[in-house]
């Protein structure tokens, strides 16, 4: 596998580089993307630096703490659509994205997978990033559609299952691309580590279904969830 330098990467912004200019030159919002990207770097670095110590520990505490984190920080930006209900649907976001993704991420290691031991951290950790990063997705787009859909006065009812198909469209966008617009991270980093093609195109699908099974019955339950909250309001 090909080893990138720090210098090396400097060149993979060049066409970012180009997007910000065009964002400078219309006159957009170029400072939220520069702040963005500038964090992305940054987290990227550190959570380098943190999976080097966490998969050396190897205790199951460590990695329970680091889901927790992991978690809260999904709940947290998942609402960042609604930020004006951020600190009341908070508990629901996160309760809602604990127990469809906590449930999916249990299926998929314990029975799926089997690993042996039950938190072993290079499995655990990258594949509950997935599925928390989804589900996080997925109700951020559910609660800006539900909030408009009900500022139009909309039914709750309709405007709940409009939510529901809107928070689902990338991930179902996702299941028709697949291997055949993209190859996906876990497919593209295996293939790239020598792993037979036909065993990360396995890895891949269980992927994809885990994917949209945990944003589906994440957004499902944050839904029924905020219900007396968006009514009330």
């Amino acid at each position: 596998m090909y080893t990138l330098s720090l210098y090396d990467l400097l060149f993979a912004f060049i066409p970012a580089a180009i997007v910000i200019g065009v964002m400078v030159y219309q006159s957009l919002q170029y400072k939220t993307a520069l702040y963005a990207m500038a964090r992305m770097v940054l987290q990227l670095l550190l959570i380098g630096y943190f999976l080097i110590y966490i998969f050396k520990a190897e205790t199951s505490a460590v990695v329970l703490l680091t889901l927790g984190i992991m978690l809260l920080a999904a709940g947290w930006i998942s609402l960042r659509t609604v930020e004006q209900k951020r600190n009341v649907l908070f508990i629901k976001s996160l309760i809602s994205i604990g127990v469809g993704g906590g449930l999916t991420l249990i299926l998929v290691t314990q029975v799926v997978i089997g690993l042996d031991p039950w938190y072993q951290p290079s499995y655990m950790v990258p594949l509950a990033g997935m599925i928390f990063a989804n589900a996080m997705t997925a109700i951020s787009l559910a609660a800006e559609r539900l909030s408009s859909e009900l500022s139009n006065k909309v039914d709750y009812s309709k405007a709940s299952t409009k939510a529901y198909e809107a928070a689902l469209i990338p991930v179902i966008n996702g299941l028709f691309a697949v291997g055949l617009v993209s190859l996906p991270g876990m497919m593209t980093g295996q293939i790239l580590s020598d792993v037979s093609p036909l065993i990360a195109a396995r890895y891949q699908i269980m992927v994809m279904a885990m994917i949209f099974g945990a944003s589906g019955l994440s957004v499902l339950l944050f839904l029924k969830l905020v219900k007396t909250n968006f009514i009330r309001c």
